[in-house]
Order: structure tokens, then sequence, then C-alpha cells
């Protein structure tokens, strides 16, 4: 009786604490950082290397985060890779896989995870967007063939090692790419934060510093710069993911193969040259960024003197200070018509409109020849240093020392 009731004892004991027996801090300190890696895992071998080719990987890491993703949520390169991809293609349409332009905010937020399965059952996606990812014998008949079986094992293992804690560290691993990824990212991510560029969907940064979710949180300047190893663009943001590609990179396990571009500038320039056209082009995104700054200033000026002249309301003056800096082509019929209403005040400010719409169409005339394009460079670039408005000459000035 006394050995069976030392038995019962020691199953309790060991359910209780498992074989390490740690503090409930020691066991949140190790969620963290399991769960962290698993971040990792996700942005760096499955977003950036598998979905964006921004990187290349070492087999050691690369089958490292392939195994630890298996085990620890059970995801499919393949799959994963080509919802993303057509997420990107389709991004803001009704084919876009989980976006809440067209599938409401509550619905990615809280249904991220099912609508992503369900796009994983289509195998068209699969066929069309799941090129290059890996087919040797390992991911056909274990990885893929049984992904349920890593998560699976992850449990039992969890209770042996923790106790009956173990369960709820299990859980929060499984919960934990369903809600960064499925829900915040691709939620949030494109319906609060703020932007860097006005690229062609609504993806916003949700935080400048990418700690959390492993560098995702910049999720604007991914969707303007897809092909980037490094979601970092301004000084004060920080991609803790490529910190640790970097860090791979210094001992031969990764090699960067894309960055968002970085203008150079050359000082003093006086003209607008092919080599100015070229990197317009090129960085366009860095362009259109800057002159919105001018349009911010170019209103700052004109504001209380429109406040002045028309007794326009303060709600009116502000909404349409958010207007002048998007993208012209975006705007609906009615915020159109209230720039019309604005215009009718500020010349200054229609002109800066104007120049806009008109800097913007130089690079999406493919038609041209390089000869036209240059040319009409240089003629918005006259036509903005004689509009006698400041900040668009300021605008021009810096255009011209692109190089």
């Amino acid at each position: 009786m006394n050995f069976l009731s030392n038995i019962l004892h020691a199953v309790l004991s060991f359910l209780d604490g498992g074989l390490f027996d740690l503090s409930v801090w020691q066991m949140v300190v190790y969620t963290l950082v399991v769960t962290h890696i698993t971040i990792a895992g996700v942005t760096i071998y499955l977003h950036r290397h598998q979905a964006h080719r921004a990187l290349d990987l070492h087999p050691i890491p690369s089958h490292f985060f392939r195994f630890w993703l298996w085990l620890t949520t059970g995801q499919v390169t393949k799959e994963w890779a080509a919802v993303h991809r057509k997420h990107h293609a389709k991004c803001e349409t009704v084919d876009d896989p989980h976006s809440p332009v067209t599938r409401g905010i509550k619905e990615v937020l809280l249904r991220g995870a099912e609508l992503y399965r369900a796009e994983t059952k289509n195998q068209e996606t699969l066929d069309k967007y799941g090129h290059g990812c890996p087919n040797d014998w390992i991911e056909n008949n274990l990885y893929t063939k049984y992904s349920w079986l890593g998560v699976s094992m992850l449990l039992p293992l969890s209770v042996a090692l923790f106790g009956v804690a173990g369960i709820t560290i299990w859980a929060v691993q499984m919960l934990w790419i369903p809600i960064t990824a499925a829900g915040i990212i691709n939620g949030i991510g494109h319906y609060w934060g703020y932007r860097n560029y006005d690229c062609n969907d609504a993806a916003r940064n949700i935080m400048p510093w990418g700690i959390i979710i492993g560098g995702e949180e910049l999720h604007n300047n991914h969707h303007t710069f897809a092909t980037s190893a490094k979601l970092s663009s301004k000084w004060y943001e920080f991609d803790i993911g490529y910190a640790y590609i970097r860090m791979m990179e210094m001992v031969g396990l990764a090699k960067v193969k894309k960055t968002i571009p970085k203008p150079k500038l050359q000082k003093n320039k006086l003209e607008a040259d092919f080599d100015t056209l070229q990197a317009v082009i090129a960085n366009r995104y860095d362009v259109m960024a800057k002159y919105a700054k001018s349009v911010k200033y170019a209103f700052r000026e004109e504001v209380e003197h429109l406040k002045q002249k028309a007794e326009l309301e303060a709600r009116f003056l502000k909404s349409s200070r958010k207007l002048m800096q998007r993208e012209p082509a975006k705007l609906q019929a009615p915020q159109q018509a209230q720039l019309v209403e604005l215009f009718q005040h500020s010349k200054a400010l229609e002109t800066m409109h104007q120049m806009r719409v008109e800097l913007g169409a130089i690079w999406e005339r493919s038609h041209s020849t390089r000869d036209q394009l240059l040319h009409q460079l240089q003629d918005w670039c006259t036509r903005a240093e004689a509009s006698g408005i400041k900040a668009l000459q300021e605008f021009s000035m810096r255009l011209r020392s692109y190089a």
C-alpha cells in the first residue's frame, strides 16, 4: 500500500512541476522565448525568405525554422507562401484572402486563422502561387503529409517538462501565430497605424519598433517594398527580424539580396539629367513621401490666410489637409469635391495638388521615350521653381539632386 501511495505521490508531483519544476516567472520567460523563436521563423523563413525571396538562407537555419514551425504551428511552407503571395497580388480586392477592407476588421481579427485555412484548401492558389517551395523527401513525407503531428507531439512534451502548466504553455504557442499573424498583422496592419508611403493598398505601420512580431509591425514599409529583407526605413524604426538576419549573414548563414533603396542626393546639381530621371523613378515612393511633406508645409503657410479670407471651418481645413497629402487617384468623388471647394480659396494649394498629379504621371507613362520623360521632368522643375510657392520651390531643388 505504501508502495502504491509513493508511486501516486511521485506521479502527482511530476504532473504538478514536470521535469524542470520551474517557477511561474520562469515559465513565463520560457513561453516568451519559444513564441519569439516562432515569430522569427515566420518572418525570416516563411515571409522574407520563402514568400518574397528577399534573402538566401543556409540549409542549417532554413531546416531549423522549417522543423520548428512544424513542431510549434503545423504551418506548411508552400501553403503559407502561396496564401501570402496571393494576398499581395490581390491586395484589398474581393480575391484577397484576408483583407479587412473587403471583409471588415472584425472578421479578420476574430476569424483570421479560419480565413487562412480556408484559402489553403484552394488548389488553384497553391498551384499558381506556391512555386519554389521545399519539395524534398522530408517535406513530402513528414512536414506536409503529417502537418498535425508536430503540434500533437508538443503537447505531451510540454506536460512532461512543465507538468499541468505545460498545457497552458502549449495553448499559448498554438494561439500565438493565429492572433499575431492572422489577426494583428493581416487585420490591424491594414486598418490602423501610420504610413510612410502612399502605396497602392491600405497597409499601415502598426508601430515603429518591430520587436513583438519580429518587425512585421512595419507593414506599410513591407507592402511598399515587398522584396526587401529589411522592413524598417526611417531612422527611428527598428526591425528585430532584420537584426537577426544580419547576425546570420555575419557568420555565413544568410545573404541579403535586396533592401529598401536609399536615395542618393548630389548637392548643387543645376539641372535634372538622365541619372536624375532614373533615380526619381527608382525612388518614386520616397519622392512622393517627401512631396506629401511639402504639401503639409504649404498648407501650414496657407491656413491662417484661409481662415481670415474665407472663414472656413477648422474641421473642413483639417480634413482637407489630410486629403491633400493622399494620392490624388485614390480620392473618392466627395473628397475631390471638397478639394475643389478648397482650391476656390487658394491658388497655391491648387497648384501643389496639380503638380503632384503631373509628377506621378511621369513614371506611369510607359509609352514615352527616355528623352520625352526627361523633358517632362525638367519642365516640371522649371514650372515648380517659377511658381512662387516656397515649399514647391524647395522640393524641386531637392528633386534635381537625385542621383
